[in-house]
């Protein structure tokens, strides 16, 4: 960030600019341009109608507005709101009728300026209709008027018997606008019967969507900083009625800073405030009015919380009738109804007292029981709301039961942690949830809320030894899958083990992963060792599942020590097809994903394709969340080593979003480093390569050391190349790993050359030799073999060749066509240009999108003076952008300056600028930091 004063956001203290009503708004000014006119305003209370009119009433500067508002009176006055318009038009009457005399008694204000009263009639009927002529002669007075009647569904009788006199034949100058709320009409039109009005016209405002809802709290806030997941929870809560949505802004303890939360925080935030006091006293008013039997249908909805059936509403309320009379409850769906918004059934639920309350959930109770499926995470719920302590216990296990067979570890995990929560409950009970409560989270995706709840079961003092000790398993599990928790995860996989010392077959799972190679600085003779004693309990355990679950661990770790004995081993595994228990699939998918996952690493890339289809499809029939997601980090760097590239950056931006902080993202940073240095984007690379190897996670480590090394290297800094490589280099020697030699060794090779260290790579190449000796690593051999042709090309043309050409071929038959394709040119050699062979590595590394790699050829062909003409001719690109334009906007997108795009794609500064101008023009971008690619 930089260092530069800002000034500080703050919340806007007067009313927030009207949003998302400017067709409405446009359409009441081209109706008063053509009077005499009528427009009726209809929206539910807090849907912004008298704020449009006030809007209305300020823009329209060439005329007369008059506002008047009906009230909610017990017995409203005769013509009141007409009466209160009116008083306020002394000044610009042009010569009244005598008619309008009728009105001097009504109104005082303008007894001066009116004719005398007429005498009486006395007729009632005749009084009233020489009472609407004077109203529509002064009307008439007035000259061109714009007549705001808000409220209108509160107005008296007599009101709307004037307005449909006056609408018949208005004066010409007249325009009337009227706002009104349909559920509060009385007769169900505004005017009390249907009535054909010439010039009339009908608006209806509808609620907020998310756009509009985001943009009224941007401008709430004076900045356009709301997440659009927080716009989605305060319309979820909010309905999207403009006025809850301000209040609601409002009561935040800090607007500025939580209106751009996002995820779950969002809803969290606005759970956490208080109901608006002019909100809540507005759902009050209203909830006052009903009748009781009303009453009790609107407080049963609210105690039940979720739209629901007429039959269970009036079931729950002891009152069927009165559903939607108090225009409370709408219809969201085909017989379901519920609250227009969530922040009224807040305010009834509150209101309720207690006793109302506790008999309203033990109602809930009795009906949803009866449902079929029966709805058991909200039985849960109820019953713990009216003090069912048993019914609370049993409906969250089942829910807890049937939120694992959905697919949703989370919502078990937290059904359970409510319910572990309690210090009443039994220890017996406390023990046996803690066991199940770790199994549900172990299958779900790890870290923030699920960890914790794990976690938390440690301070339970009535946990037994033994589930203590299983508690700190899991929760050591669950700590090694997340970034920054590997230490502390050892440390209570470590305390479990001592802690059910006596109980090998509940450590296996403990002993594998410590067991396992992934972490820790165990050489590759101590894994093996260790791998080989936990083997040993396989047999013993007492369950298929816990068999396999080991065998996930213990597979995996063999296969990528290069142990050629763990194929055979793999036939311990049983057929997928005849494994039927949950846990059992479970672990078998891990056991797959894992062995794809080693394949991808030693260099059988067609095994781990056929793994990973397994493991995915087992995985996805048991929601294992976490495993597909370690799939999917091993699926896209099996895509990158294969050439598949096209999506890559997307798909990794993605999962990387979707895991977050877990350990598998070290493995997308990796496939990101390496894609953003074939394209010259160093910075993004950089930053890649140092989050995949931060957390020394093996062998992401050593592969991300290589990957920074080689960008340094096509970058001219071999010292600093150096650096990494012997980083990298120490991992291998002192874990004896050579097996993953494969992704760091040309590197290393090169950088030696590169300062002069010739001894050094002789050295590394002689030591990786012996390294693979017995060991099963296709990659490690096959770059082996490039970096002999490499150390060759300087002593024995023809022995490098050979040895170029066999590398290459190894490489191929792998599947690895980048790699291929720079072995040929680095074969083609310094010395020799043929500028054919050339263009062609060239166009190879076009259709993968290596840009750097393809503008280093062609730099190549250049600098010999030879040409390639276009095998189409040039093709013109109009305002697209070119292929090497297009390269030079992904690179301006990423902060990268002109020299260092040109170092990339080896062009003159002076040819760089000119595409930057040409990207800016052709992306309207005012500078080159506008630039978006």
């Amino acid at each position: 960030m930089g260092q530069g004063h800002a000034t500080p956001l703050s919340v806007r203290s007067g009313p927030a600019p009207m949003i998302g009503r400017d067709a409405e708004l446009a359409a009441l000014l081209a109706a008063v341009r053509h009077a005499p006119s009528v427009v009726f305003v209809e929206g539910q209370a807090g849907v912004g109608k008298t704020r449009l009119v006030s809007e209305f009433a300020a823009a329209c500067r060439d005329r007369r507005v008059v506002m008047g508002t009906c009230h909610p009176l017990p017995e409203a006055f005769p013509y009141g709101v007409l009466l209160d318009c009116l008083s306020q038009c002394r000044d610009g009457l042009d010569d009244p009728g005598p008619v309008t005399g009728a009105l001097r008694a009504h109104l005082p204000e303008l007894a001066d300026r009116l004719p005398p009263a007429p005498p009486a009639l006395g007729d009632p009927d005749a009084e009233r209709h020489r009472m609407f002529r004077a109203v529509r002669d002064l009307l008439r007075a007035l000259g061109p008027t714009v007549l705001v009647l808000d409220d209108l569904h509160w107005a008296d009788e007599e009101t709307r018997q004037v307005l449909r006199f006056v609408m018949a034949s208005p004066p010409p100058g007249l325009s009337i606008v009227a706002t009104y709320r349909r559920e509060d009409l009385p007769a169900g039109t505004p005017l009390g019967r249907v009535v054909h009005i010439p010039h009339g016209r009908h608006l209806v405002l509808r609620p907020f969507d998310a756009a509009d809802v985001r943009a009224m709290i941007d401008a709430i806030v004076g900045a356009e900083v709301t997440s659009e997941r927080f716009a989605e929870a305060v319309l979820r809560e909010t309905a999207g009625l403009p006025f809850v949505v301000e209040e609601t802004v409002r009561a935040l303890r800090d607007p500025v800073r939580d209106v751009r939360a996002d995820g779950d925080l969002a809803q969290r935030l606005l759970d956490g405030i208080d109901v608006p006091v002019l909100v809540a006293d507005a759902v009050r008013e209203r909830i006052r009015a009903l009748p009781d039997a009303a009453r009790s249908v609107v407080e049963a909805a609210a105690v039940l919380g979720v739209p629901e059936t007429a039959e269970v509403i009036g079931a729950v309320a002891g009152e069927a009738e009165h559903l939607v009379d108090s225009g409370v409850l709408v219809e969201e769906t085909p017989n379901r109804y519920g609250f227009r918004h969530g922040v009224a059934r807040r305010v009834v639920r509150a209101s309720l007292p207690g006793p109302r309350r506790r008999e309203l959930h033990e109602r809930a109770v009795a009906v949803l029981s009866g449902l079929d499926p029966a709805p058991l995470a909200r039985l849960a719920a109820h019953a713990k709301a009216a003090g069912m302590t048993g019914e609370w216990l049993r409906y969250c296990e089942l829910a807890a039961e049937a939120a694992e067979e959905a697919k949703d570890a989370a919502t078990a995990v937290d059904l359970l942690s409510a319910v572990l929560a309690d210090p009443g409950l039994s220890v017996e009970d406390t023990n046996r949830l803690a066991t199940r409560l770790c199994g549900y989270a172990l299958t779900g995706l790890p870290g923030g809320v699920v960890t914790a709840r794990v976690e938390g079961l440690l301070a339970d003092p009535r946990l037994a030894p033994d589930v203590r000790g299983e508690v700190h398993l899991w929760f050591g599990l669950l700590l090694q899958r997340e970034t920054g928790e590997i230490v502390r995860g050892a440390e209570e996989l470590a305390q479990a083990v001592d802690l059910l010392a006596d109980q090998p077959e509940r450590t296996a799972r403990g002993l594998a992963a410590m067991a396992g190679p992934y972490l820790g600085t165990a050489s590759v003779a101590e894994n093996r060792a260790a791998l080989g004693r936990v083997e040993r309990i396989v047999d013993h355990l007492p369950t298929p599942a816990l068999r396999v679950a080991l065998l996930a661990t213990t597979l995996g770790g063999r296969l990528v020590l290069g142990d050629p004995s763990a194929w055979e081993r793999v036939a311990q595994l049983p057929s997928p097809a005849d494994v039927r228990d949950p846990d059992e699939v479970h672990h078998l998918a891990r056991a797959h994903c894992n062995l794809a996952d080693a394949c991808s690493w030693i260099g059988h890339y067609g095994r781990a394709r056929e793994f990973l289809r397994t493991g995915i499809a087992l995985a996805e029939r048991v929601a294992a969340d976490y495993v597909v997601g370690t799939a999917e980090a091993t699926a896209v760097r099996l895509d990158w080593l294969c050439g598949r590239w096209a999506g890559l950056e997307q798909r990794i931006d993605r999962l990387v979003a979707t895991y977050g902080n877990l350990l598998l993202t070290t493995d997308l940073h990796l496939t990101r480093g390496w894609l953003a240095a074939a394209r010259g984007e160093w910075v993004r690379a950089e930053e890649a390569f140092q989050a995949a190897g931060a957390h020394q996670v093996f062998p992401v480590g050593v592969s991300a050391a290589g990957g920074m090394a080689g960008m340094l290297l096509s970058r001219g800094k071999a010292a600093a190349a150096e650096e990494h490589v012997e980083r990298g280099v120490a991992v291998l020697r002192s874990k004896g790993a050579w097996v993953w030699s494969g992704d760091i060794l040309p590197q290393a090779v090169d950088c030696y050359l590169a300062v002069g260290r010739v001894d050094a790579a002789r050295q590394v190449v002689a030591e990786t030799a012996a390294g693979l000796s017995g060991v099963d690593a296709p990659l490690a051999r096959a770059a082996l073999t490039a970096c002999r042709a490499r150390l060759a090309a300087s002593e024995d043309r023809d022995d490098a060749e050979r040895l170029y050409r066999e590398a290459i071929d190894l490489h191929r038959e792998l599947g690895l066509s980048y790699r291929a394709t720079q072995l040929a040119e680095q074969a083609e050699g310094a010395a020799r240009t043929d500028a054919a062979v050339l263009d062609a590595l060239a166009r190879s590394y076009d259709a993968l999108g290596a840009t750097v790699d393809a503008a280093r050829c062609r730099h190549r062909i250049r600098s010999t003076g030879a040409t390639t003409p276009s095998r189409r001719g040039r093709r013109g690109y109009g305002s697209e952008l070119s292929p090497r334009e297009q390269d030079v906007a992904r690179l301006l997108a990423g902060g990268h300056t002109n020299r260092e795009i040109a170092q990339a794609l080896f062009l003159s500064r002076r040819t760089v600028e000119e595409y930057v101008v040409k990207v800016r023009r052709k992306l309207n971008a005012s500078s080159r930091h506008d630039v978006h690619f």
